[in-house]
Parts: C-alpha cells; sequence; structure tokens
C-alpha cells in the first residue's frame, strides 16, 4: 500500500487520482503465471521407439533439472511430453522424416501446409475433410483488456451435454493473454478437468504483435524485426509450465503471413492453421469446416453469431447428425490414407 505520509506536499485532488488508480489496477490483478525453471529448451528433431510406436521428437529442454521432450505421433497428430530415461532416439533430417512417413497425417498436413503458403492471408490447413458430419471450433485467445467469453464455451457444453461429452474445442492462445487472464486460463483448465470440454492448444504467437496503421506486408509477423523464434517457443514454453501440452497446430495472428514465414513454421514441426468460416466476416459454415471465431471479448459479433449456429443446428445435434471435431481428428481425416 502506498503511504500518504510519504507525499506531503502534493495536492489533495491528485492523491485522491492516486488512491483510485490504485484501486483500479488492484481490481485487475491475477494471480501471475508460475515459472516451473525451463531451460535449454531447443527445436530437436529426432525419432523415438516408445511404447512400440515411432514417434516424432521435435522440442527438448531441461525442467527441474530433468530432461524432457515433446514428441508427436505421426499418424493420430497427439503430442506427448516424455521424460523417460534411456530414450533410444534417432536423429534425423526432414527429407528422411518425410520419405519415411510419407503417408502419415502429420507429413502430408506440413507439405500441404507449404503448398498453400503463397497467399498473403489464410495460409495453410483451412478446412477438415467434407466428409465430416459438423464442424471444427477454434477460438482465438489474442492479448485483450477485456475478459474471456465464457459464454462460448458454457453454451457448447450446454448444446452437447447429452450427445458429446467432452466437447472438442481448438483454442489458439497467445502468452500474453495467459499472463494477463491467470483466472480465465485456470476457469478453461478446469473445465478439461471435469470432463466438459477437451482442449487442442494452438499456437498464437506470444506477443500478436499488430500495428493498426500498418499494411498488411508489414504487419502481425511480418513486421519489421519480429523474432518468430520467441514468439513460438515462448508460447509452447508457458503452456508447459502451466501443465499443458502444445498441439503442433499454429495459428498467424491476423492470419497473415508469406512463403518464408508458413516455411519457417513448418520447419519447427508445426501445422498452420487458418479457417474457411471466420464468422465475424460472414463466410459461411459448411461440413468439414474450421471455424474462427474470438474469445477475448473483441469480437461479439462472431461470438453472437455461433451462438446463433448452436441454435440452428440444435436439432440435428441432438441426433447426433452435427457434431464439434476435435482439430487433430478433423485434419487427420483429411490427411491419411
Amino acid at each position: 500500500m502506498f503511504q500518504f505520509s510519504k507525499l506531503k506536499g502534493i495536492p489533495f485532488f491528485i492523491l485522491i487520482g492516486i488512491s483510485a488508480l490504485i484501486v483500479i489496477l488492484n481490481l485487475n490483478m491475477t494471480t501471475p503465471v508460475k515459472k516451473d525453471g525451463i531451460n535449454n529448451y531447443i527445436v530437436y528433431l529426432v525419432i523415438v521407439k516408445y511404447n512400440s510406436k515411432d514417434l516424432i521428437i521435435i522440442r527438448k529442454f531441461i525442467q527441474n533439472g530433468k530432461v524432457k521432450y515433446v514428441a508427436v505421433d505421426p499418424d493420430n497428430l497427439q503430442t506427448y511430453l516424455l521424460f523417460q530415461d534411456n530414450l533410444i532416439i534417432r536423429p534425423i533430417t526432414w527429407n528422411q522424416l518425410s520419405a519415411q512417413f510419407k503417408k502419415a497425417a502429420y507429413i502430408r498436413a506440413l507439405q500441404a501446409a507449404r503448398n498453400q503458403s503463397l497467399s498473403l492471408q489464410n495460409s495453410g490447413i483451412i478446412h477438415g475433410s467434407p466428409k465430416l458430419k459438423g464442424v471444427t471450433l477454434t477460438v482465438d485467445l489474442c492479448p485483450s483488456h477485456k475478459p474471456l467469453d465464457r459464454v462460448i464455451f458454457t453454451s457448447l457444453i450446454d448444446e452437447f451435454k447429452k450427445t458429446e461429452r467432452p466437447v472438442p474445442v481448438a483454442i489458439s492462445i497467445t502468452g500474453k493473454f495467459m499472463e494477463t487472464h491467470y483466472n480465465d486460463f485456470n476457469w478453461l483448465i478446469k473445465l478439461v478437468r471435469s470432463g466438459d470440454i477437451s482442449v487442442t492448444w494452438v499456437n498464437h504467437t506470444f506477443s500478436h504483435r499488430y500495428n493498426p496503421k500498418a499494411p498488411l506486408t508489414k504487419n502481425f509477423l511480418l513486421e519489421p524485426n519480429t523474432d518468430l523464434s520467441f514468439e513460438i517457443l515462448e508460447t509452447e514454453k508457458a503452456l508447459i509450465q502451466q501443465g499443458v501440452i502444445f498441439s503442433i497446430f499454429f495459428r498467424f495472428p491476423g492470419l497473415v503471413s508469406n512463403q518464408k514465414e508458413v516455411s519457417m513454421v513448418t520447419d519447427f514441426g508445426l501445422v498452420p492453421v487458418g479457417s474457411d468460416a471466420w464468422l465475424a466476416k460472414g463466410q459461411p459454415v459448411h461440413s468439414g469446416s474450421i471455424v474462427l471465431i474470438h474469445g477475448n471479448g473483441n469480437e461479439p459479433l462472431g461470438v453472437k453469431d455461433f451462438i446463433s449456429l448452436l441454435q440452428t443446428e440444435k436439432s440435428s445435434v441432438m441426433k447426433k447428425q452435427w457434431i464439434m471435431y476435435d482439430l487433430r481428428e478433423s485434419i487427420e481425416s483429411e490427411f491419411q490414407k
């Protein structure tokens, strides 16, 4: 607390203003993100035999003195945190990996993302298989001073409670949102632990840099002097520090990128994911669509449209003719052989 005895000589109305500001700041404070020491966090490409299955390790780090790895199942796109001693690993290059796992959904998705990297907006994978009887919901949590739109998740749970539990949802999260919305983040974790939702955590960069005055060609991750490695790896570390394992998916801020950025992201072992149904932009929803809404309080129209979509499909939901798909399942179905 401030001690007003130390502020003698300052006009009373200024003191009152300082006091009010302190109260506002205290009301907005959240519990800080915990920092379980992570060191030597690096991109690391090797093959490991784990439970009679070949997994692809993409990260290596030390946490609390113990060597740990992040591994990907190339077939079902699931990620794992491995810290078993005496793992038998085999170094490999991306070219060798592509040849060995050429039919795996992970490699095919990476290659498809690279092939769809020329456009300035919405590069990468933008839809799942049209054979799916439903959609994949992705909720972007960009930095914001507003609270989480919790109604998105409570509405999902309410609509699907009799047909699909937990309800799958992909959350594209930024490191800054985690830092400033710890209570909201913790609320989401509680929903996961209670079995109400299952979350695929998508890397949305740490800072989500944005300049409202800059053209798209020099904005978001294309802003000069942006450190892509920092933006990707710091978000991953922040999730791991919270006991959460990130997925192999990445969403460009603003869905803005160029061929170089897409290539760099895929070299990190991540699959860029766009959207063919950004609701706030009026884009229609089809079977297999990757739906995009913002849950950070800055896009009420998109949230409203999604709630309306749930109501429209309510009858189909009850008949299990319209369901929510896990992003991994959606991508796997599109690229599996």
